[in-house]
């Protein structure tokens, strides 16, 4: 479910030019035969050589390291070890984004709204306004904080930059059954912990109230939960703290304390477990493909998905 920010302290093969006239296409293994050629050719390597010769030791070693390339298993993760930002300033950095951009533009936003406008209670439009104006001030400052502490050679948009592997991944495909994913064990923890707690309301009433006042709170409300907030914490979360996380530690680790930072900052104890799953999810998507888009569009449609589900309730 979303959790609101009103009522709750809320991813070269050496080319063969020298060969290509002459050999088919190689395999990624050597016969015997030419691997007994090539280990008398080392043997003998004392002995002065031909250019013939020459030739064919470069042959036999790009072809021995074509194959110990090929025998390496593939990882599930695709994350650079190579990260824009220090290993050193990633806890600083995300200490300064909490209490000076998240906890101040998402918990304190309204009564400074409020308090402009002389108003002690805001009207359903107004807050949704408000609130569309809160997380895209946060996402905009965010963006420059991370720009700002990013090593000097990675350009704005570089930091969203994909590797060869991550090209290879089918982001679509995993963004499609991570959300089929999700939806499953929500609803699985939901029942669970309807069971072992007290059944509370699902939907959020304030929420609710934005939705149906007027078409612009429901554009508010479209643009902030599928698009703004899952772009900042995607950004926040899966690409900076995940991605600054995995190059120091095993990436499953990784998940784990980026979901669990991911669930504290929404500041709502009854749904930390929901949260913490969520996170999970969207960061085993974003490990595999190495493609923020994966993530991004997994935590788009399940917001888009509550939404409409609190719209009909």
């Amino acid at each position: 479910m979303i959790i609101n920010h009103l009522n709750q302290p809320f991813n070269y093969f050496p080319t063969f030019s020298t060969l290509t006239s002459t050999f088919t296409p190689l395999n990624l293994s050597l016969s015997s035969s030419t691997a007994l050629l090539c280990l008398s050719n080392s043997n003998n390597s004392s002995k002065p050589t031909s250019l013939a010769s020459f030739k064919f030791k470069r042959f036999c070693a790009e072809n021995d390291n074509i194959h110990q390339s090929s025998s390496q298993p593939q990882t599930f993760s695709v994350l650079s070890l190579d990260t824009p930002w220090d290993s050193g300033t990633v806890w600083s950095t995300m200490a300064f984004y909490m209490f000076t951009l998240h906890v101040p533009l998402s918990f304190g936003w309204f009564s400074v709204v409020a308090e402009i406008l002389q108003q002690p209670n805001l009207d359903p439009q107004t807050e949704a306004v408000s609130l569309f104006l809160a997380q895209s001030l946060e996402f905009t400052a965010t963006l420059i904080l991370l720009k700002y502490t990013a090593k000097p050679q990675y350009q704005c948009m570089n930091l969203f930059k994909t590797n060869e592997l991550s090209d290879e991944r089918n982001w679509l495909l995993s963004s499609t059954m991570g959300l089929a994913f999700l939806f499953s064990l929500v609803v699985l923890t939901s029942f669970f912990l309807d069971g072992v707690l007290e059944p509370k309301v699902a939907s959020n009433p304030i929420l609710k109230e934005m939705l149906v006042s007027s078409d612009i709170s429901k554009a508010a409300c479209a643009l902030v939960y599928c698009i703004i907030t899952p772009l900042l914490e995607e950004t926040v979360y899966r690409c900076f703290l995940l991605r600054s996380l995995s190059s120091t530690m095993k990436w499953q680790h990784a998940i784990l304390i980026s979901s669990a930072i991911f669930s504290l900052a929404h500041l709502s104890g009854e749904n930390f477990l929901q949260l913490f799953i969520i996170g999970c999810v969207l960061g085993w998507s974003y490990c595999w493909t190495g493609n923020l888009c994966s993530s991004f569009l997994i935590h788009s449609f399940y917001n888009a998905m509550t939404l409409v589900i609190t719209y009909l309730e």
